[in-house]
């Protein structure tokens, strides 16, 4: 069957893997009110479109970080990509290699950060990181992936605590034996009693503050990117915080439920920030069409989650590259259906508010 959208692959993905899995990669929490959500926010907003604008040359470049990359698509931070293909994380970084955008790696892959950059050596990466109790593991993996030639540090700011996501403790999810969350393998000793997805439970630090924003800056020289911001506030203290990035994310629906879809709350982040360091935008991406809604909305790029994981399912590398092949020619459709020749000329104009 022919792959036309990424619907289809979330279908292949569903029917493909185990139950557990599945419900792994898909699972929200409590409800899942705000992980729908996230979808059907797209679908209420209408866009404006101008005609007679000689599209017949279109660009889908943009620039995230200083980089170029090929259009405004990257892979979003997650966990665990063994689960879906044999070889996980490193199909997952030929194909994003391949495409020419930016693939951010997960703490909890289950191939080496050394492993990955060997797979793609040219690739464009930057590396999702948590805060641990134990700091030196924070520190030592800040290290790694910076000699490794990792262009930024994404900071998740939304895991004090581990969402509830019901279907994972029904079916009581655990990592098979023969996978280990691999950027720890010798680092955390075995955990003797529980675990929580991968590595012993109470790993992660709930004191996490804006101090901490300070300390990572005394370890590195990467850009900082906070991923978790969903309020103006928030963005605000990012910026007085001196982080080069905001990914206005709720971690998929899979943390708190009830708080908004980010593509709702993107507006508010883009006029808080007001240009003075980049938004970016992940939760919900299944068209080319919700990428230039978020665009027009103020992100300089958004990052896909769950669709990255349904393409490894399907055909690793491969599918990876097809997903994004998709979204791009959706994307660069999109664009010029709105009369709109490079990234540039898509900006608020092109959102109908008074739908919203």
């Amino acid at each position: 069957m022919a792959m036309v959208c990424l619907t289809d692959f979330e279908e292949y993905a569903k029917e493909h893997l185990s139950k557990a899995t599945w419900d792994y990669y898909a699972a929200g929490a409590d409800e899942c009110c705000t992980r729908d959500d996230n979808l059907l926010a797209y679908k209420r907003i209408r866009l404006r479109p101008r005609i007679l604008r000689d599209v017949s040359v279109s660009d889908t470049r943009t620039t995230v970080q200083g980089t170029e990359i090929s259009f405004p698509v990257g892979i979003a931070p997650t966990a665990f990509h063994c689960l879906a293909w044999h070889e996980g994380e490193m199909a997952t970084a030929r194909g994003t290699e391949a495409v020419n955008t930016c693939y951010i790696t997960s703490t909890y892959s289950t191939c080496s950060v050394e492993e990955i950059v060997a797979a793609a050596p040219n690739g464009y990466r930057w590396f999702q990181l948590y805060v641990y109790r134990d700091r030196k593991l924070s520190e030592s993996i800040v290290h790694r992936v910076e000699a490794l030639g990792y262009k930024a540090l994404v900071l998740t700011v939304d895991v004090p605590y581990t969402g509830k996501r019901r279907n994972d403790i029904r079916n009581q999810f655990k990592l098979p034996p023969h996978l280990k969350v691999k950027n720890f393998d010798g680092v955390i000793q075995e955990a003797a009693s529980s675990e929580e997805y991968g590595i012993p439970s109470n790993t992660l630090d709930p004191s996490i503050s804006w101090k901490d924003v300070y300390w990572l800056q005394s370890l590195t020289r990467l850009p900082i990117i906070i991923k978790g911001i969903l309020t103006k506030e928030d963005a605000e203290l990012a910026v007085e915080h001196g982080v080069q990035g905001i990914i206005v994310s709720n971690h998929g629906g899979r943390q708190l439920d009830g708080g908004p879809a980010t593509i709702d709350a993107l507006s508010e982040i883009v006029d808080t920030v007001q240009g003075r360091i980049e938004v970016y935008l992940d939760g919900g991406i299944r068209t080319g069409s919700d990428v230039l809604k978020a665009v027009a909305l103020g992100a300089k790029c958004v990052f896909i989650g769950r669709p990255a994981v349904w393409g490894l399912a399907y055909k690793g590398e491969e599918g990876v590259r097809e997903v994004l092949q998709i979204l791009n020619d959706e994307f660069r459709l999109s664009m010029a259906l709105s009369g709109c020749r490079n990234v540039a000329e898509i900006n608020r104009n092109l959102i109908q508010f008074s739908k919203l």
